[in-house]
């Protein structure tokens, strides 16, 4: 056997790979940390020259990581956009090539799973080195750059990410990156196509069989390549919905923006196995022998009849996944997507594990992820309190460890137990990371049949407490949380002036973007928003009391000499201003409860501690590896397993047994971690009560001075905002500068926002703003 062959390799660079990035986060682990020893060693050198070294070696290490991650990932993309050429056909169907990776550890399959699905996992390794030494890299640099302001950057003109290129269609709102990866995926589409067609007629054309014969050969073969660029499409179809894939964190796309990319190549992806269905159903109906073909469960080559129940699951996931289908009957979507499993496992009986292993790493990633989430949703968390305002809309604040990490513009995703075991739904964050240390607030408007049931049980106060206080206890629900998610970083913080635009309850990640800029001035952290313009559309007025319970005095009393703030508010269906509008928030009460130990969100999922993350998913990888390879050597090979179906099954038993085996010993560790810390820093801060969680006196009653967003707010009754007319004063009063724009509403308001950007972006005007779209809207 030879060991330099490509199979028998998998080990070895998965291992080398692992082990040089591990002792990598660890060295940088113990740089980011100053201790008493390194102190001594050079008592000559300051702080700042200290802190400037290491940020030049963390610059490196960075810059080193990138090129590493490119040199894997375009060569990749190579290899799979060029599969359906003659030179990488010719190579793969090549007898000698064929045995001489027969002979070895993993087989053909381990040769394919190392060509396609290995980089993939390698890059994902990367990344978490990537993140973890991100996270080191920005700390230190906002050490160095006091007035981040003056030495931060501000380039301003055209970014491929916020340039909204199509805002109408069934695409949605499409900037430039994502129109130009459409293109390349239909240029593939196209491409392999094409290739796959002319190579099928050069194979028929030597042939002398009958006209008869000849179509059905050729509807076979055009099934074949249909269900192969099928196969390469799935290798990304389970990578945007990986909720904490380091993948998605790498290139900052959050998951509920990734969604639509998993919904794009959902339809791709099922249109390619359709057709691979329909043309075998085609030359099968033309042989007479289609009912045979369609049960056949065949030990050598594919098995046809898990393939098509792998397909029926498809397309009921599919059919019911469509927009009509899914706005109308979304529990039906829920359930019925739930096939996966179905659709998955029967496809690697049907294709085996040869060309199972293509696609492997996307659905090994997310199943990692899923084991996790599974994890964390089974912990109870406790709610602090809850509140019912008076537009309705339920205010939930959640028990968090301290050591939880969360954007402004993150969400999570909530079940209440009484209510449902099946149920999650996503909302997004209220409240700042530097609000308090041990909680997390989220914002509930009553549309639905849950949220309505939740509203119930919230106005069904015990037995002794007087309906003046629309107060749920903590004992009456009980929450399960999943997340939080988003961006990677804050990128709200990141422009100089900002455009928020909310439509109705969007108007809740906002108030957490506006409390995190606020401290961030009172604080005098690294923030570089100077003007911010909030534009809120409601139907009704009673959603003001949004506004008027949210005190911007209390967060940072000298606010305005730091930070232009102005808000317009639009009451769509209203002619008139209420006579108890400025009042609505007149006797609110709220009630906070002490926090339990060991009673907050576990940080396994989202944006949680990033080098126990990275450990899971190593550990995992390598531990399917290692299963594959005791698989292959004491039951495969001795006992001569040939059928495809079941070294398919094999395969899918080994990426299932590392998760719960490998992958579940280190989630008992980090809990077990994470316990021990929670008890050491109770203990160590058992007489400071500075570190519980006070209540946020911005929501309570007091005879105070206060200033309210409310009476900050310029409200028009029984108009729409005129978007045009707001972007273009803006431009003309904030001049030459970088614009975000942030939008949080429904598909209509969000087309019409980057609408308007795009149109001011087009003008080429001098001394013009120039906008940058971003969403914010979470669409299932």
């Amino acid at each position: 056997m030879d060991h330099r062959s490509p199979a028998n390799t998998i080990t070895y660079i998965t291992l080398l790979s692992t082990y040089s990035i591990t002792s990598l986060i660890t060295r940088v682990s113990l740089n980011v940390c100053y201790n008493a020893t390194e102190e001594e060693k050079d008592n000559t050198l300051t702080t700042t020259t200290r802190m400037k070294r290491k940020f030049l070696m963390l610059l490196v290490i960075i810059w080193v990581l990138k090129i590493l991650m490119w040199m894997i990932f375009i060569p990749w993309v190579a290899l799979c956009f060029f599969f359906p050429s003659n030179f990488v056909q010719g190579r793969i169907h090549d007898p000698a090539i064929a045995t001489s990776a027969s002979g070895t550890l993993f087989g053909l399959s381990g040769s394919f799973f190392l060509l396609f699905s290995v980089p993939l996992l390698i890059i994902t390794f990367l990344a978490i080195a990537y993140i973890n030494v991100l996270a080191s890299f920005t700390t230190t640099q906002d050490y160095i750059f006091h007035d981040y302001k003056k030495k931060k950057t501000n380039f301003t003109g055209f970014r491929f990410w916020t340039f909204p290129i199509i805002v109408d269609g069934p695409f949605g709102v499409v900037s430039a990156a994502e129109l130009i990866g459409i293109l390349l995926f239909a240029l593939y589409i196209i491409w392999a196509t094409s290739a796959f067609t002319i190579r099928n007629l050069n194979v028929v054309s030597t042939f002398s069989q009958i006209f008869q014969v000849k179509s059905s050969f050729i509807l076979e073969l055009s099934a074949l390549r249909f269900g192969t660029i099928g196969l390469f499409c799935l290798v990304f179809l389970f990578l945007p919905v990986a909720r904490g894939s380091f993948l998605l964190r790498l290139i900052d796309i959050p998951f509920e923006h990734a969604t639509r990319y998993h919904v794009w190549l959902g339809h791709l992806t099922m249109l390619m196995f359709t057709l691979h269905g329909l043309f075998y159903i085609w030359a099968w109906t033309m042989d007479g022998r289609l009912l045979r073909k369609m049960l056949e469960w065949s030990n050598a080559g594919f098995a046809n009849l898990p393939g098509v129940i792998s397909l029926l699951a498809g397309l009921m996931m599919w059919v019911t996944s469509l927009h009509p289908v899914r706005k109308k009957y979304f529990e039906l979507f829920f359930y019925t997507h739930q096939l996966y499993v179905v659709f998955a496992v029967f496809l690697a009986l049907h294709v085996g594990d040869f060309l199972f292993s293509t696609a492997a790493a996307g659905m090994f990633l997310f199943l990692l992820d899923r084991f996790l989430r599974f994890c964390q949703s089974r912990k109870t968390v406790k709610l602090v309190s809850a509140t019912c305002l008076p537009c309705g809309t339920l205010e939930l604040v959640l028990a968090k460890p301290r050591n939880l990490r969360y954007n402004a513009l993150s969400f999570v995703f909530l079940q209440v137990r009484e209510l449902s075991f099946l149920q999650w739904h996503p909302f997004s964050v209220s409240s700042s990371p530097l609000d308090g240390r041990h909680h997390i607030s989220v914002l509930v408007k009553v549309l639905g049949e849950w949220t309505r049931k939740l509203g119930d049980s919230i106005l069904s106060t015990p037995q002794g407490v007087t309906k003046e206080l629309p107060l749920l206890t903590h004992s009456m629900i009980t929450a399960s949380v999943e997340g939080p998610y988003g961006h990677e970083s804050s990128y709200h913080l990141t422009y100089r002036n900002l455009i928020l635009v909310a439509g109705g309850i969007g108007i809740s990640p906002f108030l957490a973007v506006l409390r995190d800029i606020l401290h961030h001035i009172a604080q005098r952290k690294p923030c570089m928003p100077e003007k911010v313009l909030i534009v809120w559309a409601v139907k009704t007025s009673k959603e003001l009391s949004l506004l008027s319970s949210f005190d911007v005095q209390s967060i940072c009393p000298s606010y305005s000499a730091k930070l232009y703030l102005e808000i317009q508010t639009y009451v769509t269906r209203e002619s008139d201003s209420p006579l108890e509008d400025g009042i609505v928030c007149k006797g609110m009460k709220c009630t906070y409860f002490p926090i339990a130990s060991n009673s907050g969100i576990s940080g396994l999922v989202g944006t949680g501690n990033n080098i126990w993350s990275g450990i899971y998913v190593i550990f995992s990888t390598i531990g399917f590896i290692i299963l594959l390879a005791i698989v292959d050597l004491f039951y495969i090979k001795p006992f001569g397993i040939s059928s495809g179906w079941f070294r398919g099954l094999v395969f899918v038993i080994c990426m299932i047994g590392s998760v719960v085996t490998f992958g579940a010993l280190v989630v008992v560790l980090w809990y077990l971690w994470e316990r021990r810390d929670s008890i050491n820093y109770e203990k160590c801060n058992l007489k400071s009560t500075d570190e519980e969680v006070e209540p946020d006196e911005s929501r309570m009653h007091t005879d105070a001075v206060t200033t309210t967003l409310g009476s900050l707010s310029t409200v028009q009754y029984g108009r729409r905002p005129n978007f045009r007319d707001i972007f273009c004063s803006v431009s003309d009063e904030w001049g030459h500068v970088d614009v975000g724009v942030i939008v949080c509403g429904p598909a209509a308001l969000q087309s019409s926002v980057a609408k308007e950007c795009r149109s001011q972006n087009s003008r080429g005007r001098k001394n013009q703003a120039f906008f940058h779209f971003n969403s914010h809207s979470f669409d299932l």
